[in-house]
């Protein structure tokens, strides 16, 4: 049996290797599933690599992927016994009630495997994704004058709430404090959480203070490296959605944070394979750390933040609208803070700035119900 062959990267760009390393690891999945799709796709291929960001381009595969499996193995609108086979005649012949009736079928379905069987559920949110997928898809199909008609005009709407209407979960300053406390000294964990913690506390400490200080997304942090600071320029630089770059001045705490980690506690190079020296964040196993990996460590000190159960802790994007919130309940310009988390539209940093944290507990503070207790009455 051949050995898997190495991926080696000749890197001409300005992107670090890892950067370009995970982008072809996107294309590489995006190209599998477009394999198991019908030929006549391909047009909607070419569409969505120039068109859209390589982790919406293998959201929409995977939707694409799924609706077709729909088509073989629940309907007869295709005689195909695989998703490769279905003909383009299958499509032309799809109307906007099959669409709905798709869509209908997402919201609640099971599968069947060989010990359980697995109910899913989708969010109005998850619903409206599909229905773009499949939006983007047909109007495709219909400007290649591959279907006779645009069907997607009959597609009937989905109500997702509003940015405005979402409750925005954000941990308070308090609770921040309890959670820096509980990675600075151990205190909330479990004894066996505890056995990793020694190992690792000044990593998880550094990951936390870089949330909770940029609002970073969960990829901009694992992609981190070593090399992308710069301490005696007091910055560091990161890779952000749609090939931008960013460099970041340092404060004193994430300073100490990061230059206590790596001086104190990160495995030394010549213990590293090569593909993992210049990552920043590393597991106990010695490689980059993943992005699930990170998320579980954000969702474990959280829930101590939030004196809730492991798993009612928060994900990383939480800590990012933690940093907004806290940022602009300081004073800062709403256009400052737009620029420091990246956000395309100042009107989802506004969001942030119209959340007041404390507004429910301050209007049910006024509202106690007292009931009078045994034994004092007449009292």
């Amino acid at each position: 049996m051949a050995s898997e062959k190495q991926i080696r990267v000749h890197n001409k760009s300005n992107k670090p290797d890892n950067i370009v390393l995970k982008e072809q690891e996107i294309v590489l999945k995006c190209e599998e599933i477009q394999d198991q799709l019908p030929k006549f796709l391909r047009g909607f291929f070419a569409y969505l690599r120039g068109n859209v960001l390589p982790m919406t381009r293998l959201a929409y595969l995977n939707d694409i992927k799924f609706f077709c499996n729909y088509l073989v193995d629940e309907t007869d609108l295709t005689d195909a016994d695989d998703i490769s086979d279905i003909k383009l005649k299958d499509f032309n012949n799809i109307k906007a009630i099959d669409v709905n009736i798709y869509i209908d079928y997402c919201r609640r379905y099971k599968v069947e495997k060989e010990h359980e069987i697995v109910v899913y559920e989708n969010s109005n949110k998850t619903l409206a994704r599909k229905k773009s997928s499949l939006s983007v898809m047909f109007k495709q199909l219909y400007r290649d004058e591959l279907i006779d008609k645009n069907i997607t005009d009959g597609f009937d709407p989905i109500r997702v709430p509003k940015a405005s209407e979402r409750e925005i979960k954000a941990l308070q300053d308090d609770e921040v404090m309890v959670m820096l406390d509980a990675v600075s000294t151990g205190s909330h964990l479990t004894p066996k959480e505890r056995q990793y913690w020694e190992k690792t506390k000044r990593r998880d400490k550094a990951i936390l203070m870089l949330f909770l200080t940029y609002g970073l997304r969960l990829f901009e942090l694992q992609q981190l490296n070593v090399s992308s600071f710069n301490f005696s320029r007091g910055e560091f630089k990161i890779y952000r959605k749609r090939d931008k770059e960013a460099v970041m001045p340092l404060n004193k705490s994430v300073t100490e944070a990061v230059y206590d980690y790596l001086e104190s506690e990160r495995a030394s190079d010549d213990t590293l394979d090569p593909i993992h020296r210049d990552a920043l964040f590393l597991s106990l196993q010695g490689k980059r750390m993943t992005e699930r990996q990170i998320r579980e460590l954000v969702k474990k000190y959280t829930s101590i933040g939030l004196a809730t159960s492991r798993k009612a802790g928060y994900s990383p994007h939480k800590l990012r609208a933690t940093a907004a919130t806290s940022l602009i309940g300081r004073g800062n310009s709403i256009f400052d803070v737009q620029a420091l988390l990246d956000h395309e539209q100042v009107t989802t940093t506004q969001l942030y700035a119209s959340h007041k944290m404390n507004v429910k507990r301050d209007l049910v503070s006024d509202m106690e119900w007292e009931l009078e207790r045994k034994g004092q009455k007449g009292k």
